[in-house]
């Protein structure tokens, strides 16, 4: 199975445009979350709750970054006074010269729909590059981008404070220049928590920093080429180091160890109208 593969995004217009589409339903949701995970307690995370992609680009995924992913190894993920700490380590492992550790609720925890909140601080630092994000769990609609991806927070490290919420799918993705993606500077991302979030309904995709509403995509009603988002997708919780993005400007060594912090991720069902 093939993962996402990332690069610089691009803010593009790809008609139809949103304001020629009917007008969606509007959602709600619940009011306490149906899921979550506080980070509550001292150790590796909960593996009732997540497990772990393990292995390097080496096994046909990743965006030639530079990090070997470890599975339940507390020098890369840990849970301690109430956060996740996922940190990059400068430290050599199946020929590559970092560690780190991506986190997967896949099997686990999967969702159709809902709102979706993670409260985290990233890490500063040429090199370092953080997300969380939601990856379909069948891949229903074939490898990607063709079954979709939601990103809920990335940041690369070499432009501190910017932070970007995105969408991928067959007709709308980085590698044709038509992805659908909005970024937003905001301050002391790398020094306090920030609450990111991505209402995800049958009629459109909605990203949210700090409660203030930056990206939008519609459901076109088309196909699955436009909007493969009707089936269960998971969360992934990751820090990268290098690679097509995260590695543009180049690595700074002297960033690492670096931890990638996050409070909480959350779950809200959808209500519907």
């Amino acid at each position: 199975m093939k993962k996402a593969i990332f690069a610089l995004p691009l803010l593009v217009t790809c008609a139809p445009a949103e304001n020629t589409l009917p007008k969606p339903v509007e959602y709600t949701f619940s009011k306490t979350p149906s899921w979550s995970d506080e980070f509550n307690g001292e150790g590796l995370p909960d593996p009732s709750r997540w497990s772990y992609d393990v292995g390097s680009p080496y096994n046909g995924w990743g965006n030639n970054e530079l990090q070997y992913y470890t599975e339940a190894r507390k020098e890369n993920a840990y849970v301690s006074n109430g956060t996740l700490k996922i940190t990059a380590r400068k430290e050599k492992m199946d020929g590559l010269e970092y560690t780190s550790a991506r986190l997967v609720s896949k099997g686990k925890a999967d969702f159709l729909y809902g709102r979706f909140e993670v409260r985290a601080k990233v890490p500063a630092g040429r090199g370092t590059w953080p997300a969380v994000w939601m990856l379909p769990t069948e891949w229903a609609y074939g490898d990607w981008p063709n079954s979709g991806e939601i990103d809920i927070l990335e940041h690369v490290g070499y432009d501190p404070d910017v932070v970007h919420i995105s969408t991928h799918t067959k007709d709308y993705h980085h590698s044709i220049g038509t992805q659908k993606t909005a970024k937003k500077k905001i301050e002391n991302a790398t020094t306090e928590f920030q609450l990111y979030r991505v209402d995800w309904t049958p009629d459109y995709i909605r990203g949210y920093v700090n409660d203030e509403q930056i990206f939008s995509f519609a459901n076109e009603k088309r196909d699955f080429k436009s909007w493969p988002f009707d089936k269960k997708f998971h969360w992934l919780i990751n820090l990268a180091v290098g690679g097509n993005w995260g590695g543009q400007q180049g690595v700074d060594e002297q960033a690492f160890p670096a931890l990638f912090e996050v409070d909480y991720v959350r779950v809200y069902d959808l209500v519907k109208p």
